[in-house]
């Protein structure tokens, strides 16, 4: 029986026949409209996700199989904290807090994908890539979740496997993490303002010496390069002009 094996990155629930998989089903032979009808109907739960997806087609009777893989554990994270992205300052912007249980739910799911031999281990992983996301654990930095799991704080929880929430606990986690946004805003507002009056208090000064300034005052080095972009035209009529000139 002759296979042939298509491997795939998709949105949950939201296949398409366009590219990658339109382009590689279509040789084989197989119902496309179907496979792709039977993969959005397998991923519908990852909505917002990507999927990896394996279609395995019997090039003979064009009969064909669909596997569904997990998507990475940081996108489950996020769908479990309820937010698009992780924070861009993961250290400093908190963006969401979820329960030990959200955590559980992730390293079951992703157990086969863990370096952990326990699920213990495979717990504090997943608490390793929330806080590389911004995500608070317990309402506590990811790094002092992993010595509480260490502790045995959360053994009870792990050992039952739980990784179901009460409407009470959904419903405080949308308030803290309402909360954190609100904050990651105004520290983010209060470091705009910061930084504009350090630049129009230096009006005429050399960029360099701007620069310099808001580096002291602990502005972001992002928030630095919007203020003070990098003068690319200037920089390329000086080359122009400093280039011999061609005979």
């Amino acid at each position: 029986m002759a296979k042939q094996i298509v491997d795939a990155l998709i949105n949950g629930g939201q296949a398409s026949a366009a590219p990658p998989l339109g382009p590689s089903l279509g040789p084989l032979g197989v119902n496309i409209g179907l496979v792709i009808a039977e993969i959005n109907k397998k991923t519908a739960s990852f909505k917002g996700m990507q999927v990896p997806v394996k279609v395995i087609v019997n090039t003979e009777t064009k009969d064909f199989e669909i596997t569904v893989g997990t998507p990475p554990a940081s996108a489950l994270l996020l769908k479990e904290a309820g937010v698009e992205k992780g924070s861009g300052k993961p250290q400093k912007d908190k963006i969401a807090d979820i329960m030990i249980e959200q955590i559980i739910k992730v390293a079951k799911m992703k157990e086969d994908n863990l370096l952990g031999k326990t699920l213990k281990n495979k717990v504090k992983e997943v608490i390793g890539t929330a806080n590389s996301l911004g995500i608070l654990v317990e309402g506590i930095p990811a790094k002092d979740a992993i010595k509480l799991v260490d502790q045995g704080k959360f053994d009870n929880e792990i050992a039952a496997e739980k990784t179901e929430l009460s409407a009470e606990e959904l419903k405080k986690l949308q308030e803290e993490k309402k909360k954190l946004q609100e904050e990651v805003e105004k520290r983010h507002a209060d470091e705009l303002k910061k930084a504009t009056d350090i630049v129009e208090s230096l009006k005429g000064k050399e960029k360099f010496v701007i620069r310099a300034k808001l580096h002291e005052a602990g502005i972001s080095e992002d928030l630095v390069k919007k203020l003070l972009p990098a003068d690319v035209a200037a920089a390329g009529e000086a080359k122009g002009k400093a280039a011999p000139a061609k005979k």
